[in-house]
């Protein structure tokens, strides 16, 4: 897969390089070139910088899956050989199934556009899971909810989609107009990153089409949904940096229809706040939210104040994270992670 470029001189503030990154250079690193990873390929690396496009080189002990799209790195201009990763200001990854290691998803990214459909892929219980992800990062959430002209009321989406979390923004766009660019332009300013996760045939790729204005030989393949149960194909397979019209970035992703969650609990507080906050009331400060008398969670579903669905997916989030998050062991300053699991 490719990526876009205007072939043109691009600065590096327009590329999405702050103080942040520019505080980590050393004084003997003049020389060497910043650059952001645009593609990971199993085998290699393209990147961005103010020249224009370049395929990296990588040194003999580095590995493509120890970078993310949105990295920033420094290389050394002669032969474009990868010398070192500049630390992140957010990091969006997952843990995969078995896998031993967190997948990186997405990195240096402003906002997370979290793309759903207005039919059967709508999902409160999916969605939770990428707000996590997104509170964890510190990367601000926005729920995009797409093929609003294929249904005949969109308005119980929009308000499902509000209600799960506090302050959440939530916007409707036909991902083929061009109104989808302006109605999304507020996070897509120059030097601005953002991402694209979702379900396949939600409108991911469509919606990067309409973002980068690409020509119809420079678009990313789309494919239509499945009318039985609103699944989509995957027409993206693998992760890749573009340039928006409007002087941001968009960095698109594969569907993701399966999203385990690990060592986010910060975002997990943040994305259930009305329960967390309301479990100081609780009579006993173990209290299990399930039967215990004097329990203020019980007693805000028994007012109608909360969604008792809602505190059932808490109770499975928070077993699910605590399961999959590493725990650490060994003397002090020596620690080593090992990973939870059932007891054989």
């Amino acid at each position: 897969m490719t990526h876009s470029s205007d072939q043109v001189s691009l600065s590096l503030a327009a590329l999405g390089w702050s103080s942040f990154f520019g505080d980590q250079l050393h004084p003997d690193e003049a020389e060497l070139v910043a650059m952001r990873i645009a593609t990971v390929h199993r085998s290699r690396l393209t990147a961005e910088s103010e020249a224009g496009p370049s395929r990296l080189n990588l040194p003999a002990h580095a590995n493509t899956t120890d970078f993310a799209v949105g990295d920033w790195v420094l290389v050394e201009p002669e032969t474009h050989m990868l010398v070192r990763r500049l630390d992140r200001q957010a990091l969006l990854q997952r843990r995969t199934e078995g896998g031993r290691h967190p997948q990186l998803i997405a990195a240096n990214v402003d906002t997370l556009f979290i793309v759903t459909s207005c039919n059967d892929d709508f999902n409160p219980a999916r969605l939770e899971r990428y707000l996590a992800l997104a509170n964890e990062a510190e990367t601000n959430p926005v729920i995009v909810l797409t093929k609003v002209d294929q249904t005949a009321d969109a308005a119980p989406y929009l308000q499902q989609a509000a209600a799960l979390q506090r302050g959440l923004a939530v916007v409707t766009v036909n991902a083929k107009a061009p109104e989808a660019a302006q109605t999304l332009a507020p996070w897509c300013g120059p030097g601005q990153t953002v991402a694209l996760v979702g379900s396949s045939g939600v409108g991911k790729s469509t919606l990067l089409n309409t973002l980068s204005f690409k020509s119809p030989e420079d678009a990313q393949p789309t494919g239509g949904i499945r009318e039985a149960d609103a699944k989509g194909r995957h027409t993206t397979t693998s992760r890749s940096l573009h340039a928006i019209d409007g002087g941001g970035w968009v960095i698109d992703t594969p569907g993701m229809r399966t999203l385990h969650i690990s060592e986010v609990s910060a975002g997990l507080d943040m994305l259930f706040a009305e329960i967390v906050e309301l479990a100081p009331n609780c009579r006993f400060r173990d209290c299990t939210h399930a039967h215990e008398p004097g329990c203020a969670v019980q007693a805000a579903i028994a007012a109608g104040t909360l969604d008792p669905e809602r505190l059932d997916r808490w109770r499975k989030l928070l077993k699910e994270n605590r399961t999959n998050t590493p725990i650490q062991s060994g003397p002090r300053n020596n620690k080593i992670q090992k990973a939870k699991g059932k007891r054989n």
